[in-house]
């Protein structure tokens, strides 16, 4: 399975350099190039496109404006200069910030997880219901994962991992993909248990073995990351010190 990807930057290096990096990673098609992200709107609006490689400072409409306007968003990777749109970025759902310059190994890092978000929305497309929903005083959620409804415990469930509208359910080392946004678990998950701990992630407290510096550590071992915005909250709800 390919990727059909356009290249969204004014910087005619930036094009040839990803092109380049491009023609070793054979999953990735090239649709189409522009120089202003106004170029790219009408050419997605009669095209199929998968993924975007879009930088942010561009003349007439930003990148991040562009990715705004876009009704039907395909999966996107923000390939710019500038480290401060970061936060902004992932708070509109790409799938990754690749800072200029950056080698081939982060390129393919950032596409082989493009691909991995693929790949779980056409399976999730394949059993796509409406939303299940959560009373609080609930010990078990309905999860609507591959055309089935899976009824799972709250204290099975380790940690949720957003892929723009869909959810990664953890538990031990397998998960259930759900097509529901991180908000909508959010406000349905009792506070006492579960804690956002990053915009893409929300935790299950019993899981948690230790913190330090800006990652969680679960008693799995597994290492989850955690926002800038949401660590003074995070302290104080997991009662611990640095």
């Amino acid at each position: 399975m390919s990727l059909r990807c356009l290249i969204i930057d004014d910087e005619p290096l930036a094009h040839d350099i990803i092109l380049t990096y491009l023609e070793d990673i054979p999953f990735i098609e090239v649709a189409g190039q522009f120089y202003r992200a106004t170029e790219a709107l009408d050419f997605l609006s009669k095209n199929e496109i998968d993924l975007i490689f879009l930088d942010i400072r561009m003349p007439k409409l930003n990148g991040l404006d562009f990715i705004r306007t876009l009704t039907h968003k395909p999966i996107i990777i923000i390939t710019s200069a500038y480290e401060e749109y970061a936060l902004e970025s992932f708070d509109l759902d790409v799938c990754d910030y690749l800072h200029k310059p950056f080698r081939f190994d982060r390129l393919l890092k950032a596409a082989n997880r493009a691909l991995e978000i693929h790949n779980l929305k056409k399976q999730a497309s394949k059993g796509n219901a409406p939303q299940q929903t959560l009373a609080p005083e609930s010990a078990q959620i309905a999860i609507k994962a591959d055309k089935k409804t899976v009824l799972m415990p709250l204290d099975e469930i380790q940690y949720l991992e957003s892929l723009g509208n869909y959810v990664k359910v953890w538990r031990d080392n397998d998960f259930l993909l759900t097509p529901r946004t991180m908000s909508s678990f959010e406000e349905q998950l009792p506070a006492s248990t579960f804690v956002r701990i990053h915009k893409s992630y929300i935790l299950n407290k019993k899981f948690v073995h230790y913190m330090e510096g800006n990652t969680i550590y679960l008693k799995n071992k597994r290492e989850l990351p955690i926002g800038k915005n949401f660590r003074p909250i995070i302290k104080q709800l997991l009662d611990m010190e640095e």
